[in-house]
């Protein structure tokens, strides 16, 4: 018997593992000191285990600990690595450039440097009918680089349709042309490897609470070796962080932030074939059952080309709001829970040249860790239920 509600939004986020409670909690009634306390024991118990936390994380990307700032989460680690960069940089240059298919937490802090003078060049991306939707050319980046662009933000996997981007590649370019590279790897990082030197990344956006840690804490990693990434912050008050980021350490959320990120990467192979297999079955479920239903994002036999817990689909002849409404034993969303509250239709799968009737008509399935298959058929069946019970409605109408 499933346990209803049946819960596939793993990218808006993610249950907190128990194993990760288990962690945080002697940090809130035990060892409760503030780690920026020097003075006094409670304060060395919660220094050392942001150090360890720090290490610990850093390790996972393939950075030191040095390279790694606690924040509340990636949207501030966002805004920090953009308008850091940009406001430190622009003597030297005002351009940057992204992608259309960002994250409303790139887009809109984009959108307030370009009011403030900046100019903005934002990337197109494969269509929808193309196998690779979603997916940005490498040479349509080197060829927006221009001598006054100060930095390139691209996100490594996208949130709504689980597109993973030529990192590698476009860091390469990055790096050739002496421009720096930001990227917001929230829905990357646990869920695929990843090593900030050999992607040549500078500065990386990621949040606890993707990969079944706490809300409320993330982090920016910013290049440190050969040349030192230098940004002006964005919080003021009491120097922590090297200066980067005033405020007082969420130590808990610190320490559940590592434990989670270790757990995630020491099952990572064997739960993205697990991962992979339930995404599979329920996209064959949805067309054995379903007509006129249509895959968004790049196709699912590519090997690498998306995450392995993301399905976004479109069903013709429904609206996506109404066929939530109608299936409330089932959670899923239809675009990015940070932009729930705006009745416009997804920009992402616009971005890839579906009409606004499609893209109304859409859902994304994000399976994770605590999925089983039975749930899987209980979706497939929900699901089916409610679309065809919409279209009878529909042609009643």
């Amino acid at each position: 018997m499933v346990q209803t509600p049946v819960y596939m939004d793993n990218h808006a986020t993610t249950r907190v593992d128990p194993r990760v409670v288990e962690a945080m909690l002697p940090f809130f009634h035990e060892y409760y000191g503030n780690a920026g306390s020097t003075s006094h024991p409670y304060g060395w118990d919660a220094r050392e285990a942001v150090d360890r936390a720090r290490e610990s994380i850093a390790s996972a990307i393939g950075a030191s600990e040095r390279e790694i700032v606690f924040t509340s989460g990636a949207t501030e680690s966002n805004n920090l690595a953009i308008r850091g960069i940009a406001e430190r940089l622009r003597p030297r240059g005002d351009h940057i450039v992204s992608v259309v298919t960002e994250h409303k937490a790139i887009l809109d802090p984009l959108a307030r440097l370009e009011r403030r003078g900046f100019e903005l060049t934002l990337l197109p991306v494969a269509s929808h009918q193309d196998a690779s939707a979603g997916l940005v050319d490498v040479q349509r980046v080197a060829d927006a680089i221009r001598d006054d662009t100060c930095l390139v933000s691209v996100m490594l996997a996208n949130n709504e349709i689980g597109v993973i981007q030529p990192l590698r590649e476009i860091g390469q370019v990055c790096r050739d042309r002496r421009v720096l590279l930001h990227t917001d790897a929230t829905q990357a990082v646990s869920r695929i490897p990843i090593d900030v030197e050999s992607l040549q990344i500078d500065l990386m956006s990621f949040s606890a609470h993707k990969m079944y840690g706490p809300k409320g804490v993330g982090a920016l990693y910013v290049h440190r070796r050969g040349p030192q990434v230098r940004l002006e912050p964005q919080i003021d008050g009491g120097g922590q962080e090297r200066g980067r980021r005033s405020g007082t350490l969420n130590v808990p959320g610190i320490v559940g932030f590592a434990k989670a990120i270790g757990l995630c990467l020491s099952k990572m192979q064997v739960e993205n074939a697990r991962q992979l297999a339930l995404r599979n079955r329920l996209w064959q479920g949805l067309q054995d059952n379903i007509e006129d239903v249509a895959l968004n994002g790049p196709r699912l036999d590519i090997p690498d080309l998306r995450l392995a817990g993301n399905l976004n689909c479109s069903f013709a002849g429904v609206d996506g709001e109404a066929l939530m409404m109608s299936m409330r034993d089932l959670c899923v969303s239809s675009g990015s829970a940070c932009t729930s509250a705006n009745p416009e239709p997804s920009h992402v799968l616009r971005r890839l040249g579906l009409s606004d009737d499609l893209t109304r008509a859409s859902l994304r399935f994000g399976i994770g860790r605590f999925n089983t298959e039975e749930e899987v058929e209980f979706a497939i069946q929900l699901v089916t239920d409610a679309v065809q019970r919409l279209r009878r409605m529909n042609s009643l109408a």
